[in-house]
Parts: C-alpha cells; sequence; structure tokens
C-alpha cells in the first residue's frame, strides 16, 4: 500500500462533547502538528508523508473553530486558553507512551511554546515555523484591530468564498521579476487556504488578543530546537523570528526561505521538508 493510502482520519470527542477533527499518518516515534489561525489539518499534506515514510507517526489537528473541529457558538469561548486546553486534551487522548516531538506554524508555534513550558517532560523537540509568541509581532493595524473582542462578526460570516480567495491570491502573487512563478503559493494551496477561511468559525479572530506574552518564559525551554520562518512574512514580523532564536537557549539551527511569506512549509515544501528531516535524523 502506498503512504499516501496509509493516511487515517479520526474523530474524536473530548470532555463537554467537544470534537476534534484530526489525521495520523504512519507509525513510529510520535510527532504533533499544529497550524496556524485561520487554517487547518490540510497545512501539512507535504510534510506527513515524508514524516511517514521515515518511520515516524504524525499527528495533525484541526484546531477548535477551525477546519471540521468543534466551533462553539459564543464567541466568549474563543480565546488562546480554550484552544489551548482543546489542544492539550486531543493530545492526552492520544496516550502518547514517549516525549513528542512537536511542530507548531504561526499560533500553532504559539501552542507548541505553551505546551513545551507546561509539560517539558513530555516534548523532546521543537520545530517552529514563523511562530506566534508575542503580540507585538503583529503590525500596529492588526495590533489596533485585535486590541477589542469581536462580537459582531456577521460581515465575516457573510464573506463568500470568492473574496478570501481574492485575498489570498493578491497576497501571494510574487511582485519579483525575474521569477518564473506568478504566485509564491501554488494553486492548490491557493484553494485550500481560502476554503479554510470561508469554513473557519469567525469567532477565532479573538484569539491573537489573549495570546500571553512568551517572551519572558523562554528561557525555560531546553528541547532541541529548529526555527524555520519565510523572510517576505507579512502577517508577523520577520525580524521578530531570528530574536526568539536569541531567547531560546537550545536553537540547534536555523533557516529562513527568503521568496516565502507567511506559511514557507506550503510555499516550497520541497526546500522546507529536508531541514525538518536533517533535524529529526540529528536527533536520533
Amino acid at each position: 500500500m502506498a503512504i499516501m493510502d496509509q493516511v487515517t482520519t479520526h474523530g474524536g470527542i473530548l470532555e463537554g462533547g467537544r470534537f476534534v477533527n484530526y489525521v495520523q499518518q504512519g507509525k513510529g516515534a510520535p510527532i504533533i502538528l499544529t497550524h496556524g489561525l485561520a487554517a487547518s489539518l490540510h497545512d501539512w499534506d507535504d510534510l506527513l508523508p515524508e514524516l511517514a515514510a521515515s518511520g515516524y507517526a504524525g499527528f495533525a489537528l484541526d484546531l477548535l473553530g477551525h477546519g471540521e473541529s468543534y466551533k462553539p457558538t459564543n464567541h466568549h469561548d474563543y480565546s488562546f486558553d480554550n484552544v489551548f486546553d482543546h489542544y492539550s486534551a486531543w493530545i492526552d487522548s492520544l496516550e502518547p507512551t514517549e516525549p513528542m516531538i512537536l511542530v507548531g506554524h504561526s499560533l500553532g508555534g504559539g501552542l507548541s511554546l505553551q505546551y513545551t513550558l507546561k509539560y517539558p517532560e513530555r516534548v523532546r523537540a521543537l520545530v517552529l515555523v514563523n511562530p506566534f509568541y508575542d503580540i507585538h509581532q503583529l503590525p500596529p493595524v492588526l495590533r489596533l484591530a485585535f486590541r477589542r473582542k469581536l462580537i459582531n462578526t456577521s460581515l465575516i460570516d457573510r464573506t463568500p468564498y470568492r473574496l478570501f480567495r481574492l485575498m489570498v491570491d493578491i497576497t501571494s502573487f510574487n511582485y519579483y521579476i525575474g521569477h518564473r512563478e506568478t504566485h509564491i503559493l501554488p494553486e492548490h494551496i491557493r484553494y485550500q487556504t481560502a476554503l479554510d477561511y470561508k469554513r473557519a468559525s469567525s469567532g477565532i479572530y479573538n484569539i491573537p488578543r489573549s495570546l500571553p506574552n512568551l517572551t519572558l518564559s523562554l528561557s525555560q525551554i531546553k528541547q532541541p530546537t529548529l526555527l524555520l520562518w519565510g523572510g517576505r512574512d507579512q502577517t508577523l514580523a520577520p525580524q521578530s523570528f531570528p530574536q526568539i532564536g536569541k531567547l531560546l537557549p537550545n536553537v540547534i539551527d536555523t533557516h529562513v526561505l527568503p521568496i516565502c511569506g507567511h506559511v514557507p512549509h506550503q510555499c516550497h515544501p520541497e526546500k522546507f521538508n529536508p531541514h525538518v528531516m536533517k533535524f529529526l535524523n540529528n536527533l536520533l
């Protein structure tokens, strides 16, 4: 059976009836893959097969309010702490028998850092991709927008897929002369990204405002860490990634994908994945 045919889709009911949608691929040492805001487990469609082929068990979930997972109707329920509780309870439900490797992008990076701080004995290593760990990483306009809790999000709810797709296409367009790609992100990624925006609960946009500032606690994280980011990130300040590299005491390697933006794992997986696999192999 081909590796791509071995993806198993799961759905679990956590305490309080909260559904979590996730996939598992491969067998071996556990690796938890966590997406960012307004994304989904499909962020990892290119990395999961490589992990499985190399003898790892990859687990990727839809976070609270995202993808096919539980979406609370009350917008007050969308906070970093509630997302973390959902994420942590899901990991508990997997009943891992050994320390895990956490791979987190953006908000998923913040969740991975928080989990490591709270349960250091459960985490073997970290792979951080454009990690979101401080609200000040956001541009001033977005910080201002997230300052107040969003209660009336009917406009977001009514936004059609085609407008989300237009936004994704505009932000991924390659303005650099001399490159063959018209867009930095391939067609199937732009389709999935717009779809993830559309099906996510509008309440998720309340999550960033409650993100704890993890900066002062980063020195406590001793796990080996790989840090990767896109040099053209327009969502989080690119200079914040070298900064976290200085604050974490055990960063083994860092890599910048200069042409990529906020999602280097989707922009050029053929360049991104080898860095991850090399890091994992060196942990053995």
